[in-house]
């Protein structure tokens, strides 16, 4: 009788250990399957974000969507919302728009890139030739739309990580040209100080030299140079 309870008693102590396993194990799952639950990025921007100048159609968002996945074994699902030729004001209305609120309530990152159309429409369409005087007013109206975006991005989703990719000059061997675009830089870089999870990434140092080795025409990259804006994002953010 007494073997009888002793032999039960251990089936009870090695079934209880084997539930113990399984529900480490179980959780174990679990904790990896939420892992790989998809991750929603919404990007925001112009021509750059929608990655004119790449033959293979891709830009630096489908770049860095792939990127994630194989290097950071992450589920990233893409909302690109870049449009050609499109200025700061533009993205204004788009984040007042019911499909992209919803978008980005749901965002797990943001990443935002535009000023580049409103540098050159305030300089009067191009950048051969610069008039100072015009491109401060337009650095004001820019400023003032950037804080309209993030302050709207804000309200819809207080805690989502921003990026927010600063410009380059697309004529390196100017100095001129140069200081312009590092003065919209650090401009940019103390607006997004003033909120947290935002960060500026910059892009300026990626490009030093014009090359068609990087470059599709004038302005936009190529494969190739899309692809150090890609690396530059994942090696400034752990995503």
């Amino acid at each position: 009788m007494k073997k009888t309870i002793i032999y039960a008693a251990a089936l009870i102590v090695v079934a209880l250990i084997g539930a113990g396993f399984y529900s480490g194990y179980q959780e174990n799952t679990n904790a990896k399957e939420a892992d790989h639950s998809p991750k929603t990025m919404v990007t925001l921007g112009d021509s750059l974000t929608y990655g004119v100048g790449d033959k293979s159609g891709e830009g630096y968002v489908d770049n860095l969507e792939k990127l994630i996945q194989k290097e950071k074994d992450a589920n990233v699902k893409v909302e690109n919302y870049g449009i050609p030729g499109q200025e700061s004001d533009g993205v204004v209305k788009q984040v007042k728009l019911t499909n992209i609120q919803k978008d980005i309530r749901n965002a797990d990152y943001i990443i935002l890139f535009i000023g580049t159309n409103d540098l050159i429409q305030s300089n009067g369409g191009d950048l051969k030739g610069i008039n100072e005087e015009q491109i401060k007013e337009g650095a004001v109206k820019y400023e003032k739309n950037v804080q309209e975006i993030l302050k709207s991005i804000r309200q819809e989703n207080k805690d989502v990580p921003v990026l927010f990719l600063g410009l380059y000059n697309s004529y390196p061997d100017s100095a001129e040209h140069e200081d312009i675009i590092i003065e919209w830089n650090e401009n940019s870089q103390k607006m997004v100080d003033d909120y947290e999870r935002i960060k500026f990434i910059s892009t300026n140092d990626l490009f030093k030299e014009k090359s068609k080795e990087y470059f599709s025409d004038s302005l936009h990259p190529n494969e190739k140079g899309y692809d150090l804006i890609t690396k530059k994002i994942i090696d400034e953010y752990d995503f």
